[in-house]
């Protein structure tokens, strides 16, 4: 049984419902037709981080954000 995780970064850019209905549905998909599989028991889980929850260069991404902005 195929397993996916897709991270997505959360807070005020977590994706929609819909748009997590999309990515569910499109991964499910994709998944089932390349690896040939039935999709009837595929797990898909969407994780979203908080963007003080991980870094780039030493720095949350919330504060490299910041500074983009300044």
């Amino acid at each position: 049984m195929p397993f996916v995780r897709i991270c997505v970064t959360g807070d005020e850019e977590r994706p929609t419902s819909e748009q997590k209905k999309e990515l569910i549905a499109g991964v499910t998909k994709l998944v089932g037709d390349v690896l040939g599989k039935s999709t009837s028991n595929m797990v898909v889980i969407i994780d979203e981080i908080p963007m003080e929850n991980y870094g780039i260069g030493g720095k949350t991404v919330r504060e490299r954000r910041k500074e983009k902005r300044n």
